[in-house]
């Protein structure tokens, strides 16, 4: 990306956007930030930045909250989600950018309309479930950069909490992200791009957690969702317009 200062202005408020909502609710970069950087950038740029974004976001959210992480519950998701990442580089590489992007709206409109109805599944509890979220969670975080959805889904489904969900999120998004970056690469932005988005990490990081006690979590996870559907269809439409 050499773009003017407009794309710089432009990525640094999604990247503020969807750090803001990550902070906000514990969930949410990749769900929001995704269908713009994929807009913006293109799908493959746009999904290796997510990935480098959230993977950061991610660990810096995590460093409060490692005790509280389930590791024996996080290895068989952890696993087969990077069993699955090399498959979604594949996939996404191989794919017209057309259908490349209505591939991507398609996964996050999907995605959150099953969080949204907290969708029961009986096949994703247990180990068996914990590897079926996991794999297809790594095979939509390297193809679409939008990997949580179904870990989401998992923890509704085994009963967690949100104080349970949250460290645990974390802990998956630190390592399916990083086995995402190494698959797919870092994005090829220039050094006025990367001020952008870490500007946009910090004060959105900042503007997130002053709002945090401040917004009822009902309300802002609605929020999260409701920008996430609007950016998956967006990128839908484009992408079907362009076949």
């Amino acid at each position: 990306m050499t773009g003017g200062w407009e794309a710089g202005l432009s990525l640094c408020g999604i990247v503020l956007l969807g750090a803001s909502v990550q902070w906000l609710t514990g969930m949410g970069f990749a769900l929001v930030a995704v269908p713009a950087l994929v807009l913006l950038l293109g799908p493959a740029q746009g999904v290796v930045l997510a990935n480098c974004a959230a993977g950061a976001i991610c660990a810096v959210g995590l460093v409060g909250g490692r005790r509280q992480v389930r590791l024996r519950a996080m290895v068989p998701l952890c696993a087969a989600g990077a069993c699955t990442v090399p498959l979604g580089t594949w996939v996404a590489r191989r794919l017209p950018e057309p259908l490349l992007l209505a591939f991507m709206g398609a996964l996050v409109t999907v995605a959150v309309l099953l969080v949204m109805r907290g969708a029961r599944v009986p096949a994703l509890r247990g180990r068996g479930g914990a590897v079926a979220a996991g794999a297809v969670g790594g095979f939509m975080n390297s193809a679409a950069g939008v990997g949580g959805p179904p870990i989401s889904l998992y923890a509704v489904n085994a009963g967690w909490t949100v104080r349970e969900f949250v460290p645990n999120a974390l802990f998956y998004g630190v390592v399916v992200n990083a086995f995402s970056v190494a698959s797919n690469g870092v994005p090829h932005l220039s050094a006025p791009a990367w001020g952008s988005v870490v500007t946009g990490m910090v004060a959105g990081g900042l503007i997130g957690r002053w709002l945090a006690g401040r917004v009822p979590e009902k309300q802002a996870r609605l929020l999260v969702l409701s920008l996430a559907l609007v950016g998956g269809l967006t990128t839908l439409g484009k992408g079907l317009w362009g076949l």
